[in-house]
């Protein structure tokens, strides 16, 4: 094959050998040739065997993204045209759900297109190109994406815009990429409710729909109870709350904006406005000043942002986890029911329930696990990519 060559150190093989998709700068021996920015290159170990192909990034410490363990295939348009309607084709949604619905089609490494997220809005599509690779082949992605999928496709929309697109050298970019204009405002169904979703300026391409099935399963401890949702966003899961019977919902979110899109959809779904309270605060804040008003609450949902950037920070993201835990657990009452997630990749399952533990036992209280939870089936991830299972949660009862 004519292009690059980068052979692995010894000691640095067995990640590869053992399917890890990602190849760290500290891990290369030497290259042969010039590889560009998102080109790919062939990965040898440090006996000249070939060992996989992979997207070239010179700026990031992910120096290579594995394209396939199969170095003597070829990384082209027909490639990704496949694996894109091999990821699609695997959610098994008919035309009707897609039109109505939303969920995520592609998933990055755990759907063989690294640095590539792709979701749909009922007819629209929202992409991010996160690292070199998807952005080298930007264009024949799109196409793909506007010409060739089973559904009837109205826009394909942009979100690239990131923080991990800096340590990539990729500038931040959104807009519309072909199609109509989509509206300012997009409606789809999930379960018995609707949301409202703002692709150009929501949070990821608008929406969490990673939560989709957990808001389900909050639906089940819900009826008339006292419910506080820290981290709300524009509510969805205050919504689930009071679809399933809730009493009172009060949603705690540092955005104006999101907390206005909030109450929309309270109206949208024809629920009563007067039981759901949005205060406009932050978390950690509030959480101290209910604690001084003796304000208590039946159910706690801590549904932070991500804590974790990268390793250096992660003894700081636990305290963080572990603030917030505690404060919670001092608000909720015997027998409460805490939801408590975290959607950092680097924090390991194992971590964040020492940490819930932690938080338990400076509030002295026992906490009886119920579930665990994670993303949405739609969201998948590899057995070999274990930073994949990035979204975790506990629904705990407390005790004493």
């Amino acid at each position: 094959m004519n292009m690059a060559r980068v052979t692995l150190k010894k000691a640095n093989e067995k990640a590869v050998l053992r399917r890890h998709p990602w190849i760290f700068s500290g891990a290369i021996a030497r290259i042969q040739g010039e590889p560009g920015p998102g080109e790919t290159v062939l990965v040898m170990s440090s006996q000249g065997k070939p060992l996989a192909l992979g997207a070239y990034s010179p700026r990031s410490h992910i120096r290579i993204r594995i394209w396939s363990w199969c170095p003597e295939i070829e990384i082209s348009p027909d490639f990704l045209r496949v694996t894109i309607l091999e990821a699609v084709q695997s959610r098994g949604l008919t035309a009707e759900t897609f039109a109505e619905t939303a969920g995520r089609l592609v998933n990055a490494e755990a759907d063989g297109i690294p640095g590539l997220i792709v979701d749909h809005y009922g007819q629209v599509i929202v992409c991010q190109f996160l690292s070199v690779g998807s952005e080298y082949w930007r264009k024949d992605i799109v196409r793909v994406l506007q010409e060739q999928l089973p559904y009837q496709v109205a826009a394909v929309y942009e979100r690239s815009d990131a923080d991990v697109r800096d340590q990539e050298g990729l500038p931040s970019r959104t807009g519309l990429l072909t199609g109509a204009e989509p509206p300012a405002l997009i409606e789809f169904q999930e379960g018995p409710n609707r949301f409202l979703v703002d692709i150009r300026h929501g949070h990821k391409t608008g929406f969490y729909l990673d939560q989709s099935r957990n808001r389900a399963r909050l639906s089940q401890y819900c009826p008339g109870l006292r419910v506080l949702n820290c981290f709300a966003y524009s509510g969805s899961f205050g919504i689930s709350a009071l679809r399933a019977g809730a009493d009172q919902v009060f949603n705690i979110d540092t955005s104006a904006e999101a907390l206005g899109l909030a109450d929309q959809n309270v109206r949208l779904n024809g629920l009563d406005p007067d039981r759901m309270t949005n205060v406009r605060s932050d978390v950690f804040k509030i959480l101290r000043f209910y604690q001084e008003q003796n304000r208590y609450f039946d159910l706690i949902i801590l549904d932070p942002p991500r804590f974790v950037l990268n390793r250096a920070h992660l003894v700081q993201a636990a305290r963080g986890y572990k603030d917030i835990n505690l404060q919670a657990l001092k608000l909720l009452k015997p027998g409460g029911l805490l939801f408590t997630f975290s959607c950092s990749g680097r924090l390991e399952p194992s971590l964040f329930q020492k940490i819930v533990a932690d938080a338990a036992v400076d509030a002295q209280c026992e906490l009886q696990v119920l579930e665990t939870l994670r993303q949405n089936d739609d969201h998948p991830w590899t057995v070999t990519f274990p930073e994949g299972l990035y979204l975790k949660g506990l629904i705990c009862r407390k005790r004493g």
